[in-house]
């Protein structure tokens, strides 16, 4: 069979935050759950790079769009390998083959009858890439609330399409297929945003960025497809539409689409089921909304600037309070993100909690069982498994009971009841090693009673190690290699096997998985960081030998155009060309007090592009934390030529 998962593909306009990650570690789960039952799989992931917002983001880092959305795009491919992300096909929404399927899919909604050439003239949100009714907007900003920023007003030929026919097609869909749109809840909140009246969807902006309608549609001229309509294309490209007909029959209709709420309701749950109607292509069978990570009790977005969590700093708190491994931190995020909430729910993200699901969780229940079992076949057995043993009726029930609790959930996308199931498991595991005593069985001789406790628990964890993979598949895979299984081939059937352990096979080297984190190490840590940031970090002097310190004079300087603490300096430090710097000292010099002003020039910094204008050096200067006003810059108190080193 097929199976074919999506994320949401994400905003360009910044860097990957936790909740980018929470979506895409859940479709992941679900793609590798699906290849150990057999399936074929594809799980699709991406970037949507067209939009103004995105020509802004580029702008602000003065690059041309398409330099900035590849970059961006790598710095997503880069972050979802560190988290161990399968994908199978990551899409830029700038490629060839989606322009190509975005322009037929265009065409397909034209020739149905259902885009039409009007005018549009109302609101635009920028920040949102969503068109407003005149009577949804109040005092100029998006009513979205978790926008709230100024829209933009628009009037422009436009083509539409007509949403307002589908209401009750949709409904009728959804009251039909019980499972269609998950959880419950929004559910409800979808067909009420039906209920209410659909209106006509513009489907197109003036723009020099995006995909252009095709010719094929009469007055498209400068007309390119608005990017909600292009980005949900996007799960059509990457199943093979329109040119790879055999793939696409095998991969649509998408299995299930994950992702955040807020693109829930109106877009993917509404307009683009509508827009498969359309053009008469079959519905996705799971469209599905995961609730917010909060901090404060606010929404954790990208508007939150520093405030907002990151995966590879989180990763770093994880392996610098716990001393495990960065394969061992990335499991055990990826087990909080899905344990710690309901899926569907909003979660307050917090990084006690997670280290307290590290330890209890992941470090007692999990790791301590498997350093215990291992431990006592050394001890007892000389480091090999005793022979295969017959189902233990403590464990076997157990391990099926957890393995078909675990497919009930993966059905219902419900990952925290999966995972409370398997550690239910777990906990029948560890009360059996407490009960059985093997210790015990060893002083007293029962050797045959002895084998069958090694044996059964052995097998246990070999079983926990398949139930687990999907979330950590680090852990399961160094589970069953200190279990000695070596070539293993896991698949999902042999949850509910016993007896594939083989006997007389020597265990690997029994290693702590999570290693306990030091409370008085953790607890000390906030103080150690704080003095440390007071001190700064210590370098050698080979390190400060590696600045290029040079003495220089400023030639011009002038502000840089839409920047009020940026200057433009051109700097004589020696060379035959002098340097241009970019300096964020305009609040506190005036361009013409600073020609012929001795500075001290970073002269080997990496140059980097700012505002348009590259720099290539830093001048260095004296502040007060927190007064841009207070900046003084770094001079020579006795004349030096240009050029001259600092040492």
């Amino acid at each position: 069979m097929k199976f074919y998962v999506t994320t949401p593909i994400y905003y360009v306009n910044d860097v990957p935050t936790v909740g980018h990650a929470y979506s895409t570690i859940a479709a992941d789960v679900l793609a590798r759950y699906h290849r150990l039952l057999g399936d074929e799989v594809l799980f699709a992931t991406g970037t949507d790079e067209n939009g103004l917002k995105v020509v802004r983001a580029a702008a602000d880092r003065g690059l041309d769009p398409q330099t900035h959305v590849n970059q961006m795009a790598d710095l997503f491919r880069r972050e979802w390998q560190s988290l161990a992300i399968s994908y199978d096909d990551f899409i830029q929404t700038t490629e060839k083959r989606h322009r190509r399927a975005v322009q037929a899919f265009m065409e397909a909604l034209h020739r149905s009858g259902d885009l039409y050439l009007g005018e549009y003239e109302g609101w635009y949100c920028v920040s949102c890439e969503t068109y407003f009714r005149e009577q949804d907007v109040a005092d100029g900003r998006c009513p979205n609330p978790e926008c709230g920023k100024p829209v933009e007003r628009l009037s422009e030929p436009a083509y539409f399409f007509r949403f307002s026919r589908y209401g009750e097609r949709l409904l009728k869909h959804i009251e039909e297929h019980p499972g269609f749109l998950l959880p419950e809840f929004r559910k409800n909140e979808v067909v009420a945003f039906i209920e209410r009246g659909l209106n006509d969807v513009c489907m197109t902006r003036h723009s020099d960025w995006g995909i252009p309608l095709p010719s094929s549609i009469p007055d498209s001229e400068g007309m390119v497809v608005y990017v909600w309509a292009d980005a949900l294309v996007n799960y059509l490209t990457c199943a093979g539409y329109p040119d790879d007909e055999e793939r696409f029959q095998r991969f649509w209709p998408a299995d299930v689409h994950v992702m955040a709420k807020d693109i829930f309701v109106r877009f993917h749950a509404s307009l683009w089921p509508a827009m498969l109607m359309s053009v008469g292509l079959p519905l996705p069978k799971k469209v599905v909304a995961h609730g917010y990570w909060t901090l404060g009790g606010k929404k954790i977005s990208k508007s939150r600037g520093a405030h907002m969590p990151r995966p590879q700093p989180t990763l770093d708190v994880i392996v610098q309070e716990t001393g495990c491994t960065r394969a061992r931190a990335v499991d055990a995020l990826r087990y909080h993100m899905l344990r710690e909430v309901p899926f569907g729910q909003d979660g307050e993200f917090s990084g006690e909690a997670l280290l307290g699901r590290y330890a209890d969780d992941l470090g007692n229940d999990l790791g301590n069982l498997l350093h215990r079992v291992l431990a006592m076949i050394g001890r007892y057995r000389e480091g090999r498994l005793p022979a295969p043993c017959p189902p233990d009726p403590a464990l076997h029930p157990a391990a099926v009971s957890a393995a078909e609790a675990w497919e009930s959930a993966m059905e219902a996308l419900d990952f925290s009841g999966g995972l409370k199931a398997v550690w239910a498991f777990l906990a029948e595991v560890n009360r059996y090693v407490d009960q059985q005593a093997p210790w015990s069985l060893a002083k007293r001789g029962e050797e045959e009673a002895l084998d069958r406790a090694l044996y059964s628990t052995a097998e246990a964890l070999r079983i926990a190690a398949a139930l687990v993979s999907p979330v950590m598949p680090h852990t399961a895979d160094d589970i069953e290699a200190q279990l000695g299984l070596r070539g293993w081939k896991r698949e999902w059937s042999q949850t509910k096997e016993w007896g594939l352990l083989p006997g007389g096979g020597a265990i690997g080297k029994a290693e702590a998985l999570f290693p306990r984190p030091d409370r008085r190490k953790a607890q000390a840590a906030p103080e150690q960081a704080r003095a440390k940031k007071e001190q700064g970090a210590m370098i050698s002097i080979k390190d400060f030998q590696k600045l290029d310190l040079r003495v220089g004079q400023v030639v011009t300087a002038e502000a840089v155009a839409g920047a009020d603490k940026l200057l433009k300096l051109t700097v004589d430090i020696g060379e035959e060309q002098p340097r241009t710097l970019v300096a964020g000292i305009a609040l506190s010099y005036r361009p013409e007090e600073l020609v012929g002003k001795k500075v001290v020039v970073v002269a080997n910094l990496e140059p980097a592009v700012i505002r348009g204008v590259r720099s290539e050096g830093m001048v260095l200067a004296g502040w007060v934390k927190g007064d841009d006003k207070s900046i003084t810059l770094v001079t020579p108190d006795r004349e030096l030529p240009n050029g001259a080193k600092v040492t």
